[in-house]
């Protein structure tokens, strides 16, 4: 969950912690290696997802396209970097919010267009899936049937549509002029960057939840979910993609559309966690960030204690600034194996019962006897911090009291970050001192919702709260119409199959997150 080892937690890897979509890059450079510029661009962007990696790069004629699941680094060798060639690629690092975890379901989606082809990336989730399904169902077959592939994920789909657009008259329209229609149907968080033969385009929902910017370099043009991103590949930073906005270029330079209003909401838990710290999101920077949120913290919740430690790696900041803030010495109480990545092997019940610690160890020396605060991010199940205060009781602290940098999550996100179920989350139902006890704490406190807003400087309009406040920005759809395997097929599930003749079969029902939208 933390770090680098978002699908397996550092104290039990089967505890799954908040995890986020996926990160996307896009650049193009004529003469430049592009895949090699997509592999380090999506090396920096690695911590939005572990499941998959792809590149598609095209050469002006044909594009290429190269995935496969794992890490970034385990997808990708001199080899395969070397077979893309071309002066334009479109990158993708993927963790699933809407599809499961399989190949077929990997990034750059690609299908064949009227006029060639197109690959796209995508970062986010769409709630308008079920309607997104008919629409493809309903495209025109004016033209040869085009690769014969189920769609099942969001993505897929607006790929389909994006390929599949003709006009009154049956012919096949260009991507850029089925962006131009298709964008303004598709509801949810997006931040899509894609391309055909000739042209990159980048896009970003009009509320803008994820985040998308544009860099510069000599010979050409990048896009990134993350800013970090720009600074591996030596890229300036130029400006954020709009809301509402979409972006392309090709060889007459850079050109900008708007296809929707901006109505600004971005989701504030990327200041919190999703982020890297030396990212910036809407001119904030994301470390500064988080420290205040430490400082603000310390300021609504004190407590009499010798020593500050984090939980590595995202709760650092906001224990160096809690730390500041209240006085109290801030140490190093947690060692964490730095060379731990993400292990398939998931370990019986009776290792995990002696306590197996894939990445964290206390330091002894520094804990004994110490009345400890212990700064977190976030409280998702609660299993991760009882396995700590356990762990640091065991070596020897005197107190342990937790402090945690985000307030409770109460609601389910649908914008790109797989929280656990309603039921699932720990701050359902219960108090905090309540969540307090049962997590074996001494003391527990949460950030005021105002405190951790008011930390990242942006107005609290502007920002999607929903998964803290349960006020979503976009209406969503029936509950049996929201679900990360909607279009999925599973045994027994009574479901209604759609086909069209572009071979995108889609089903319009799913499991639905219906708990998420009853209040208590």
């Amino acid at each position: 969950m933390r770090g680098d080892g978002r699908l397996s937690h550092d104290l039990d890897p089967g505890e799954k912690g908040p995890r986020d979509a996926c990160g996307v890059f896009g650049v193009w450079a004529p003469g430049e290696e592009v895949a090699k510029l997509s592999y380090f661009g999506l090396y920096a962007l690695q911590h939005r997802g572990q499941e998959s990696a792809g590149i598609a790069v095209s050469n002006g004629s044909k594009i290429l396209v190269f995935k496969d699941m794992g890490l970034v680094s385990q997808v990708f060798d001199e080899t395969s970097l070397g077979s893309l060639q071309g002066h334009m690629a479109v990158g993708h690092a993927r963790y699933s919010t809407t599809g499961s975890s399989t190949w077929e379901n990997a990034q750059p989606t690609f299908r064949a267009t009227g006029h060639g082809s197109i690959a796209l990336g995508h970062n986010g989730n769409l709630v308008n899936t079920a309607e997104l399904a008919e629409m493809v169902a309903e495209l025109p077959g004016g033209h040869t049937p085009r690769h014969r592939v189920a769609a099942t994920n969001d993505t897929d789909l607006v790929t389909a549509l994006l390929a599949g657009q003709t006009d009154d008259e049956g012919r096949p329209l260009t991507v850029e002029e089925a962006a131009e229609r298709v964008l303004p149907r598709v509801r949810g968080a997006f931040s899509f960057v894609f391309m055909d033969e000739t042209t990159l385009y980048a896009a970003r929902d009009p509320q803008g939840f994820r985040p998308l910017v544009l860099g510069r370099l000599e010979r050409g043009w990048v896009v990134a979910s993350e800013s970090a991103a720009l600074d591996i590949v030596g890229a300036s930073f130029i400006r954020e993609i709009e809301p509402g906005e979409m972006i392309a270029v090709d060889e007459n330079g850079l050109r900008t559309r708007r296809f929707a209003e901006a109505k600004p909401r971005g989701c504030v838990f990327e200041y919190v966690y999703l982020a890297r710290p030396d990212t910036d999101i809407a001119g904030r920077n994301v470390y500064l960030s988080r420290v205040e949120m430490g400082r603000r913290l310390a300021g609504e919740a004190p407590v009499d204690a010798d020593l500050v430690i984090a939980t590595p790696e995202s709760g650092t900041p906001a224990a160096i600034g809690y730390a500041e803030a209240s006085g109290i010495p801030y140490g190093s109480g947690l060692v964490k194996n730095a060379y731990v990545g993400r292990t398939f092997i998931q370990p019986s019940q009776t290792i995990r019962q002696l306590g197996i610690r894939l990445k964290l160890n206390p330091l002894k020396e520094v804990i004994r006897g110490k009345r400890l605060v212990v700064v977190d991010d976030s409280i998702v199940r609660g299993n991760t911090q009882r396995a700590l205060i356990r762990m640091l009781r065991e070596a020897g602290a005197a107190e342990v009291h937790v402090r945690i940098s985000s307030p409770p999550i109460k609601w389910p996100c649908f914008f790109g970050i797989d929280f656990a179920t309603r039921a699932e989350l720990i701050a359902n139902g219960l108090t905090t001192d309540e969540i307090g006890t049962s997590l074996g704490a001494d003391s527990l406190a949460y950030i005021s919702l105002e405190g951790m807003v008011e930390s990242t400087t942006i107005a609290k309009p502007d920002l999607c709260r929903a998964c803290f406040d349960g006020e979503y920005p976009v209406e969503l759809p029936d509950p049996t119409l929201l679900g990360k395997d909607l279009l999925e097929e599973r045994p027994g599930r009574d479901s209604t199959r759609h086909s069209d003749v572009d071979g995108v079969d889609a089903l319009v029902t799913g499991p639905g997150a219906g708990d998420a939208l009853r209040r208590p």
